[in-house]
């Protein structure tokens, strides 16, 4: 479980593919931190790491995972946003995620709004995931809050220690992005649907 509090920044030092895996090596400053096993969320997708080396260590993707999730465009020196999983009893400052990620979606307009930004995505409605307006969406492993909700589409608002704080500095028209869609959202839309 995690928050969609993004703890830090990882960088992509190296990618190896093994068969259907993908073997990707992140640098960071958490890293000493880490142990072999343990769960973190790489633009909120929950990975294993299985191997540490100095300031640096290694999660792998499998194919269905690379399949639903931008990982598979990962690329040498990319920023990944990290979060390690919750500890129990500490505060739930964002929302709970599972860092599963249900789907991608793709950035269709920037914003800047006198000392934040907008930033609208557009994603695929025929997955059945819906979003609310002020309701909790996660991007990339970031908890927000979605304004501006449409059937395909809806926006963020960006605070600017979140653009300096996650890659949402990175982002332009055309960035494919993680979605986490709100948990009970989702069990309240699957069971509409089998009440249908």
């Amino acid at each position: 479980m995690f928050t969609g509090i993004i703890e830090n920044f990882g960088i992509v030092s190296n990618l190896k593919e093994d068969l259907n895996n993908l073997h990707i090596s992140i640098k960071s400053q958490i890293t000493s931190e880490l142990k072999i096993d343990q769960s973190v969320a790489h633009n909120g997708v929950c990975l294993t790491v299985v191997a540490i080396n100095n300031d640096e260590y290694v999660v792998t993707a499998i194919k269905e995972t690379l399949d639903k999730t931008n990982l598979n465009f990962l690329k040498v020196n990319d920023k990944v946003n990290l979060e390690r999983a919750m500890k129990l009893g500490d505060r739930l400052d964002g929302h709970i995620v599972q860092g599963h990620v249900d789907q991608t979606a793709t950035c269709i307009n920037i914003e800047e709004a006198n000392g934040s930004w907008v930033f609208t995505f557009n994603y695929d409605s025929k997955l059945n995931n819906v979003t609310i307006e002020k309701g909790s969406i996660t991007i990339n492993g970031t908890s927000l809050t979605v304004v501006n909700s449409k059937k395909d589409t809806f926006s963020v608002a960006i605070i600017p220690y979140t653009y300096e704080h996650t890659n949402f500095n990175t982002f332009k028209i055309g960035t494919i992005v993680n979605l986490e869609f709100d948990v009970l959202g989702k069990y309240v839309a699957k069971l509409v649907e089998l009440n249908k």
